[in-house]
């Protein structure tokens, strides 16, 4: 038990997420922006060298945006329902999940020769985050009070973007934060522009960057809860 205990919380990123998130904020508020730029080098695939402080700020608020389903409400989800299955338990499917994910992450659409490996990796993260990143950006609109905007904004901007996922994830949280993400990134050099997501009512701060830290760790408590009660009721009966 202890050690199964052990390996399920290593599947959850939220703490780590924050940790990340904040070795760019600190040196970002003593305006150390060398500091910033390379400690967000470690969690992005974006060219950061010559980034200014306001595009630091989105690509560290879409990292949070994006890996809150990736490494956080997606292995609860699976979690939870390895629970549910006779048989299975928590930490099977959790690990399963954790396991296609991080596989994505490394070898994902890259070239040869790993191009059919990319290819199925990349696939299969994307249909098994499908269902929790729709629950995510249900769970966003409700804690965040936003649940008219969220809906309006992802379904104007989320589908514009190349990823099935990542925009609606990323979507739910501008459209709460009153906030605009995507836009033009460099990757090795090459221009990539992603669609815009949401409407730029204020502009993003680490104060902002900040509450979608706490959006998170909300979600991740209010399904905790809601698998927990699940278990609990079936327990009784």
């Amino acid at each position: 038990m202890a050690l199964e205990v052990v390996l399920l919380a290593s599947c959850f990123a939220g703490r780590s997420l924050r940790v990340a998130t904040m070795s760019v904020l600190e040196p970002l508020r003593s305006q150390d922006l060398v500091l910033a730029r390379s400690h967000l080098s470690d969690y992005v695939g974006r060219d950061t060298a010559n980034l200014p402080k306001s595009e630091i700020l989105r690509a560290t608020l879409e990292t949070v945006a994006e890996n809150t389903t990736d490494g956080v409400t997606g292995p609860l989800f699976y979690a939870i329902a390895g629970a549910f299955l006779p048989g299975v338990g928590s930490l099977p499917l959790a690990l399963a999940y954790k396991a296609a994910s991080t596989l994505d992450s490394m070898v994902g659409y890259r070239r040869q020769p790993y191009s059919d490996l990319g290819w199925f990796s990349a696939k299969l993260e994307d249909c098994l985050t499908w269902l929790p990143c729709r629950l995510t950006v249900v769970a966003i609109a409700l804690l965040g009070g936003q649940p008219g905007r969220v809906w309006q904004w992802c379904w104007r901007d989320a589908r514009k973007d190349p990823s099935p996922n990542a925009g609606w994830s990323e979507c739910a949280f501008s459209a709460t934060l009153g906030v605009q993400l995507g836009g033009k990134n460099f990757y090795q050099g090459i221009e990539k522009v992603k669609p815009l997501l949401g409407d730029p009512i204020q502009p993003i701060t680490p104060e902002i960057i900040e509450q979608a830290l706490i959006l998170m760790r909300r979600c991740f408590l209010v399904g905790l809860g809601l698998g927990v009660a699940g278990l609990g009721a079936i327990a009784s009966n």
